[in-house]
């Protein structure tokens, strides 16, 4: 990573003072505005300061979020659209509330047109409805999951996208999505570019999995672990109600842990917690099962704790799938765990009783809880401040306790991972006590 990897692209000089600037109430405080010198620091930490000194360079930086003095598009004259895509997460239509409204009670932009599911909702052949946002039409979806628009997943023609936009007069467009949605948001940005347009492409990071680059929260991740600790519990129930009792609960997570490891630490009952960052084995001395049966002996029961994208590898030799997004479709591992214990334990005649938990459509359709709340109304804020001020290719992130903007390519270069040598993995290992490595030498 170099600093020029970190620059927003701008569509030309802000000319236009914001309407922020007049606060209606002599005796306010004058509002703190941010400029492109404002910077967050990527590595914090006195070390990396010491570094950048010593060799004389400027260390990597975030650009700070926030609101600017002058703007690039004119309000009275700005038309925004909004679009939702990809699967559902918690906090989507508290992101689609907070944007009507900060454009049209702050910046005074009455002209909002929500695209109905996905990327679909701009491609004629669909006949989506297209809708005119108000506040009064967004006052209190924020009070149920799911996502107001509709969604949908999969890439859709780039250039009739942008004729959509063009034929609309849309001057900025904010897109809602995860690494997937992000992608897209950026060629469509491309397609701009090529045909020399001025429209703001504005990303919001919406990944229920926690998996964006350089991003350290996405909004709908701190509900989902949330409620994860109530299922969590009530399979610990379970698990402790019969001898050798086991539950095994699968949890959201395609290529990250962030979900289960958060979960199981927030209750601390788990007793092995399995992600996709860590391989382990089944059979064996040293293998998953083995340390299953240690537990059960010394405790009769255990309560397994597995992301979604845990153990591929033992699919291998099947036939792989892609989803609507081009994903890989993961093979479930959860069923996969169930059927093995099953056949050592019974094989072994080994006393147990087992229940399976999958919870995920539960988890990620329920509404946002309030800290999520709070954190999706100020994504939302700073992405139409940024907008409005003529950034585009953009994402609006979280970095160190404060909201930066990035490039969109930064961000889906690579997934975020658990990294298994730092604190939160070792967080785990002492929180459930499971070995180290579950591998065979």
């Amino acid at each position: 990573m170099t600093h020029e990897d970190f620059q927003v692209k701008t569509l030309g000089e802000p000319k236009v003072k914001s309407p922020l600037l007049q606060t209606g109430r002599s005796h306010s405080q004058q509002y703190k505005f941010i400029s492109d010198k404002d910077r967050v620091l990527y590595n914090t930490s006195l070390e990396g300061f010491k570094e950048s000194v010593e060799k004389g360079i400027v260390p990597i930086s975030f650009e700070k979020a926030g609101p600017r003095e002058l703007l690039y598009f004119e309000p009275a004259k700005t038309k925004v659209g909004i679009v939702t895509c990809g699967g559902l997460c918690p906090g989507l239509n508290n992101v689609i509330r907070s944007i009507v409204n900060q454009l049209y009670y702050r910046y005074g932009i009455s002209r909002v047109l929500g695209f109905k599911y996905g990327f679909e909702g701009f491609i004629p052949k669909y006949s989506h409805e297209v809708v005119e946002l108000n506040p009064q039409m967004v006052d209190s979806i924020h009070l149920t999951g799911g996502t107001f628009l509709g969604s949908s997943r999969g890439s859709q023609d780039v250039p009739q996208i942008v004729d959509t936009l063009e034929i609309m007069n849309v001057n900025i467009l904010f897109c809602i999505g995860g690494d997937g949605t992000l992608r897209g948001a950026h060629a469509i940005h491309e397609e701009i570019e090529k045909r020399k347009l001025k429209i703001s492409i504005a990303g919001i990071p919406k990944t229920i999995d926690n998996d964006i680059d350089l991003i350290e929260k996405s909004f709908g991740f701190e509900t989902a672990f949330t409620i994860a600790n109530d299922i969590i519990r009530y399979a610990h129930n379970e698990a402790q109600g019969a001898y050798n009792g086991i539950s095994v609960l699968k949890l959201m997570g395609r290529d990250s842990g962030f979900i289960a490891a958060n979960a199981a630490l927030a209750i601390q009952e788990v007793n092995f917690v399995l992600i996709p960052e860590i391989k382990f084995d089944l059979d064996g001395p040293h293998g998953f099962l083995k340390a299953l049966r240690k537990r059960l002996e010394s405790r009769h029961h255990a309560l397994v704790v597995v992301a979604e994208g845990a153990g591929q590898y033992f699919f291998e030799d099947e036939p792989k799938k892609l989803d609507a997004s081009g994903n890989i479709q993961n093979k479930d591992i959860g069923l996969y765990l169930k059927e093995k214990i099953k056949e050592e334990f019974g094989s072994k005649e080994f006393p147990f009783t087992l229940k399976y938990i999958d919870p995920s459509y539960i988890i990620r359709s329920a509404p946002a809880n309030a800290n999520d709340s709070k954190f999706c109304s100020l994504l939302a804020q700073n992405a139409v401040h940024a907008a409005l001020a003529g950034k585009t290719d953009f994402v609006v992130g979280n970095w160190n306790d404060q909201f930066t903007l990035l490039p969109i390519p930064i961000t889906t270069a690579k997934r975020k991972k658990i990294d298994v040598e730092g604190e939160l993995w070792w967080n785990i290992l002492e929180a459930t006590g499971q070995p180290a490595s579950m591998m065979n030498p």
